[in-house]
């Protein structure tokens, strides 16, 4: 039985510069970097988390990235993270919103284009 997914996939350009945004600008953990027979395994994920992302460059050999996929991120705090986020110069579509199933959210991106669902559940 499956009990939780173990990483998700991002497309990056560079991967220093991907663990310079999602660990210096997002504030998330390095858990892994390892490169194995010239092949570099990188995962980050948001602090206590049990899925982590693993950064994937362009040219990985033997990966598609044909099929796009949602991710969805959630806060307790979606305001207070989109004024951090004004500040350290992230991408944000617009302000948070109230969604038409209650919760609130917006959406943000990395330097690389990849966009994330960033959402408040509200009770």
């Amino acid at each position: 039985m499956i009990t939780h997914a173990h990483s998700v996939t991002i497309n990056v350009r560079s991967l220093d510069e991907a663990v310079a945004f999602y660990v210096d600008v997002l504030g998330w953990e390095k858990r892994q970097d390892s490169n194995e027979a010239g092949m570099r395994w990188l995962t980050v994920a948001p602090p206590g988390a049990q899925t982590a992302f693993a950064l994937s460059l362009n040219d990985t050999p033997n990966v598609s990235f044909s099929m796009g996929c949602g991710i969805s991120l959630i806060t307790s705090d979606i305001d207070g993270d989109v004024a951090a986020f004004a500040e350290k110069g992230v991408q944000v579509k617009g302000a948070p919103e109230t969604m038409p199933w209650g919760d609130r959210a917006t959406w943000f991106s990395d330097p690389f284009g990849n966009e994330f669902f960033l959402v408040q559940l509200v009770p």
